[in-house]
């Protein structure tokens, strides 16, 4: 009989080890910077505004292809089933074609002579045959307008724009990860917190009711600490819930796979400085580090642009062009070719009159370009008192954590004072109870102290783009 232990063995270690790997691919360890870098690199809004920049490259290089050589061929057959040019009865086919003639061709009109020979004084009826033939043309041409210059220029600022929105969006996307990062730890802190408080409260209520059941107190007393019990216990839950929905959120600004696991490893006290946050408020605002006004001033470049070009608008046209036209007869015999094998043109087109429509356009984008110098001044006024603004509330932000975590601290000791008097009679359950609630409302007025600081000071950061 075959022995099937070791083989039981052997595929359990294999299920097990691929069990394991797969969980491993599944799970994150990020620390904060690790996580704002993993979400540019696979975050879709920052591959969207990557991808822009280059949409931007490959437009400012059809702009400046349309003003280099443009270089077009062509082949033309031409067969007119066997049809022979008949002229008749004529004494001599000198007299049936005039010594010149002007010929329409696609480059203009032409001139051309004909020496025909002489025939003798007999009718003839011999015609010319109309062979098929194909003409195979080349043709070079180069157009060049004062608008097309300042277009290229244009594309130029379009690029800058792109790129400047691009860092915009990088640095929105780590600031978004920043808060959710913290938004998580501070969430498992909190849990932590409240399952030790559950603890200790769990163990109250039992004593409490083994104290009822001895007849040593009343059931009012235990029936308090078992819905104070489950309060805190409802709050947990409700704590874990926002827990995962914040994971999962986490998840979708880095852009990996929904099932990953996430493990944070940066600890809170690295990114909650309270002197990196101090140090924020001594530090000058140079706006022009600003990515909106960096926008502003590309936008009234653009304006600018604009007034140019629609001066361009009175400006000539010039053009030329070289042609090269090989025709080919296909018959036994050759036919007339009046086709120039090499031909080269010039041409420069001025406008003269428009009824005052470029003039109109001209004024039109004046009045732009004031326009968004205008805007320009105003961001720039509101953006230094939004400045202002977000140094008072960083400020206020770190009075009010520095309050709500001794709050939280001293609460705490309370509620472990009261829960180690109680087990000796020496407190009364309703004490208890409002100490319970007490530590609930600190660690809530904790973490919103701990979210307004991070959020004061990720808009600040982000206002002077601390890079």
């Amino acid at each position: 009989m075959i022995n099937r232990t070791p083989i039981r063995m052997t595929l359990t270690l294999l299920l097990t080890t691929v069990a394991l790997g797969a969980a491993a691919q599944n799970t994150l360890s990020l620390s904060l910077e690790q996580a704002q870098q993993y979400a540019i690199e696979h975050n879709q809004t920052m591959q969207n505004a990557s991808l822009d920049v280059k949409k931007a490259e490959l437009s400012r290089w059809q702009t400046i292809a349309s003003m280099l050589p443009q270089v077009r061929a062509g082949f033309d057959y031409q067969n007119m089933m066997g049809y022979t040019m008949n002229f008749g009865g004529g004494s001599s086919m000198a007299g049936m074609f005039p010594d010149s003639m002007t010929v329409n061709t696609p480059m203009g009109p032409m001139r051309v002579s004909f020496d025909m020979p002489e025939t003798s004084g007999e009718s003839s009826s011999e015609g010319i045959a109309m062979n098929p033939n194909g003409t195979f043309s080349l043709t070079v041409s180069v157009a060049l307008t004062g608008a097309q210059i300042v277009g290229a220029l244009m594309q130029n600022t379009a690029m800058q724009i792109s790129d400047i929105t691009r860092q915009q969006t990088e640095q929105s996307t780590r600031s978004a990860v920043k808060n959710t990062y913290v938004s998580i730890l501070v969430m498992e802190q909190t849990v932590g917190l409240l399952d030790s408080s559950l603890a200790n409260l769990e163990q109250l209520a039992k004593t409490s009711q083994a104290s009822v059941d001895v007849g040593a107190a009343e059931q009012v007393d235990a029936d308090k600490l078992q819905v104070q019990v489950a309060t805190l216990r409802s709050s947990i839950n409700s704590t874990r819930r926002s827990l995962q929905a914040l994971r999962n959120s986490m998840l979708l600004q880095l852009g990996a796979d929904v099932n990953s696991t996430l493990e944070l490893t940066t600890p809170m006290d690295e990114i909650l400085s309270v002197d990196a946050a101090t140090a924020l408020l001594s530090q000058g605002f140079d706006i022009t580090r600003n990515y909106n006004y960096r926008l502003l001033e590309q936008s009234e470049e653009v304006a600018r642009r604009n007034v140019t070009m629609a001066w361009m608008d009175f400006t000539p046209t010039v053009s030329a062009y070289y042609q090269y036209s090989a025709k080919t007869y296909f018959g036994k015999e050759e036919g007339f070719n009046m086709t120039p094998p090499n031909m080269i043109g010039a041409s420069l087109s001025l406008p003269l009159f428009s009824s005052g429509s470029r003039t109109a356009n001209v004024k039109s984008a004046k009045i732009d370009l004031q326009e968004a110098v205008n805007t320009r001044q105003q961001a720039e006024n509101g953006l230094r008192v939004q400045y202002n603004q977000l140094c008072f509330d960083l400020a206020s932000a770190l009075e009010t954590y520095d309050i709500q975590s001794k709050n939280l601290e001293v609460t705490k000791r309370v509620f472990d004072n009261l829960t180690e008097k109680y087990k000796y009679g020496r407190a009364s359950s309703l004490e208890v109870t409002n100490a319970s609630t007490d530590i609930i409302s600190a660690q809530s007025s904790y973490i919103q102290a701990v979210m307004s600081v991070l959020s004061a000071q990720v808009e600040l950061e982000n206002l002077l783009n601390n890079e």
